[in-house]
């Protein structure tokens, strides 16, 4: 069982980038966008984060809260003086802001955000800092969901609305941004990293190269080649699992052993697990010719 969750945790990871985008969401962002620039324009507030709080907080303007009272990022009443309407949310009856109409919602959630101390010290970071921005909100206490920042963060690089950020610099922030991309343009949507085995690892991209991941991660790309066991020929594909560093000589335990499933091969296997590739081998007493077949036990350890 170890194994498979192991499995399946890296599965996720690989899925959480690739998986489709929501029409809904996709419809959203093409009505909103333009507000939520010039939103950032007037309030210094990342175009990507109003956003993606929007997509979350109003399930994509789908919301009873959204449709019916136009707030689409339910804040409450904290001495509204306007309509107000009762969702059950926290807790049972909760008291809401109700808006004429989603341009108002927008407005005020700015104001929400620009007028209370708590969350000032976010205007001192940069308007392309939209991790800085997400895991901030959840430190000033936005959201009581322990996982709040890391959704929004998923949202803005799932949808790439991160690209509305530089429209909220001056002309002379905007050249240096685009001449700094030319020279680094992971900067634009840093991959996340995650760790499995003790490793660090990151998933590709499509468009992603040795060399672009080496210059992010400050790696030598032909190290990267090398720790995956690849060679430098090879076009990194979507999904591909890369590790930062040299993989293990052995799983760590509980992983023993794996049935080799459909699909499978000893390079994708080494790569779930974090096992040299040749380490794998020697463990199995095969040779580098060697093709697993299905319901194979191969010893991991």
């Amino acid at each position: 069982m170890g194994a498979v969750c192991l499995l399946c945790m890296l599965c996720v990871s690989a899925m959480s980038y690739a998986q489709r985008r929501n029409s809904a969401y996709n419809e959203y962002i093409k009505t909103y966008a333009p507000l939520a620039v010039e939103q950032m324009k007037k309030y210094k507030i990342p175009a990507s984060i109003t956003l993606a709080q929007g997509l979350l907080e109003s399930g994509a303007g789908r919301s009873v809260l959204a449709r019916k009272s136009n707030n689409h990022f339910g804040i409450k009443c904290h001495g509204w003086r306007g309509r107000k309407v009762y969702h059950d949310d926290d807790a049972k009856d909760e008291c809401f802001r109700a808006y004429r109409k989603a341009e108002d919602s927008y407005e005020d959630h700015s104001k929400f955000l620009r007028e209370r101390p708590r969350y000032a010290f976010l205007f001192k970071l940069k308007i392309t800092d939209y991790k800085g921005w997400a895991k901030g909100l959840k430190k000033a206490g936005y959201a009581t969901d322990p996982s709040y920042a890391n959704r929004l963060i998923t949202i803005i690089e799932d949808y790439d609305l991160y690209k509305y950020d530089s429209k909220g610099m001056s002309k002379r922030e905007a050249r240096r941004w685009a001449k700094l991309l030319k020279k680094k343009p992971w900067l634009a949507n840093p991959h996340q990293t995650y760790l499995a085995n003790g490793l660090v690892y990151v998933v590709a991209r499509d468009g992603d190269t040795f060399r672009l991941l080496g210059g992010e991660f400050d790696i030598s790309w032909k190290k990267l080649v090398k720790y995956n066991d690849l060679h430098k020929e090879y076009t990194l594909e979507a999904g591909d699992i890369i590790y930062l560093k040299k993989k293990n000589k052995k799983a760590q335990k509980p992983y023993e052993e794996y049935v080799v499933r459909d699909g499978d091969s000893m390079h994708s296997i080494s790569q779930k697990f974090g096992i040299r590739l040749k380490n794998l081998y020697k463990m199995n007493k095969c040779d580098e010719d060697y093709v697993p077949e299905v319901g194979t036990r191969l010893r991991l350890r």
